[in-house]
Formats: structure tokens, C-alpha cells, sequence
């Protein structure tokens, strides 16, 4: 209580951690799945996956939502990065603010058949190009615009003959950090 009455009680934040799949094919699009009418962002594209249930490892938790929402069974390759922000007054939070943290690996899709989800978070998934993605009416949520940029860069990276892991072999890396080091140290 102030002098001047009370003061509101600020809902309080919550956090969502969830695994997501990166998957591309030998053609170069990757895998995305439709947010369905139960979402906030319905009709927005995102990465097949979803939140980590209590006690499940996020290894096991994109691997079943990959299957669950696209009929596809998925192996890890690598962890690819993690997507990480706070949206505020969040309407998946019940208006409190949301701290989203995505895990995103690289996986190899080793079966299953594509099909839709049915009564999920998630209505259809598709593959898409690069050039697909920039059509009217393709909306990407914020993770899926992360994971579409891990995705492409990966695939970059192993056209121009570098580790799919990261870049050219170790030294040439190195090489290029003590550059960049240099040059940043001599401005």
C-alpha cells in the first residue's frame, strides 16, 4: 500500500522452452509446419516442434514433435543454436510477459510419410524454397525466420565445400578470428 492506494500487482512473467526441427532436403527447402486456429498466430508458418514436457529431454522433445506434427521421424544431427525472446503482455501468457527459448537442431529425416496434424498446434506442413518463402501471403513467426537463416547458412556452408558444422576446417577459422582481432585492435 502507498499514500496513494494500492498499486497494481504486475501479472507475473512466464517462460516456454521448446525443441525445433530443421529439415532440408536434397533440394534445398525446408520443412515448415501451419499454426493452427487454436494459436495466436494462426495461419503463420513455424519449424516443426513444440514445448518440452516436464522431465523430457529437449533431444527427445524435437523429435517428437516433428513426428506428431508432420508424420516424419527425425534423427539429431547437431544442435543448431537457440532462439531466445521476451514478447511482453503476451496473449499466449495471459497478457503476463513471455521469455520464449527455442532449441534448434539439425535433423536428417530417416521415415515416416508427410501428412497434417489433425486437432494439434499445427494444421499442414510443407516444404518450402528459399524463394517461396518471400511470397504474398508466407508469413514466418520469429523462430522460423531464425531457423530459416541457420538453415540456408548451413547450406551455404557445405555448397562453398566448408564443415557442415560450422565453417572451413578449424584453422581457417581461427585464421579469420585472429584477423578480425587484429583489425577490430587496430581501430
Amino acid at each position: 500500500m502507498t499514500e496513494t492506494g494500492s498499486i497494481p500487482e504486475t501479472p507475473r512473467g512466464r517462460t516456454r522452452v521448446g525443441g525445433y526441427a530443421l529439415c532440408t532436403d536434397e533440394s534445398g527447402r525446408i520443412l515448415l509446419a501451419r499454426l493452427s486456429a487454436i494459436e495466436v498466430d494462426v495461419g503463420a508458418w513455424t519449424l516443426p516442434g513444440g514445448g518440452i514436457e516436464f522431465g523430457e529431454h529437449p533431444d527427445d522433445a524435437v523429435i517428437r514433435e516433428l513426428e506428431e506434427e508432420t508424420g516424419l521421424v527425425g534423427e539429431i544431427e547437431e544442435l543448431a543454436g537457440v532462439f531466445s525472446h521476451v514478447y511482453r503482455r503476451s496473449p499466449a501468457a495471459g497478457g503476463a510477459d513471455l521469455h520464449f527459448l527455442g532449441i534448434l537442431y539439425h535433423c536428417r529425416l530417416v521415415g515416416g510419410a508427410l501428412r497434417d496434424e489433425v486437432g494439434g498446434t499445427t494444421d499442414t506442413s510443407r516444404w518450402f524454397s528459399r524463394d517461396e518463402l518471400g511470397a504474398p501471403g508466407v508469413r514466418l513467426v520469429e523462430i522460423a525466420r531464425y531457423g530459416v537463416e541457420l538453415a540456408f547458412a548451413r547450406r551455404h556452408l557445405a555448397e562453398d565445400g566448408a564443415d557442415a558444422r560450422g565453417g572451413a576446417d578449424p584453422g581457417d577459422r581461427a585464421a579469420a578470428n585472429s584477423d578480425a582481432m587484429a583489425q577490430a585492435a587496430s581501430t
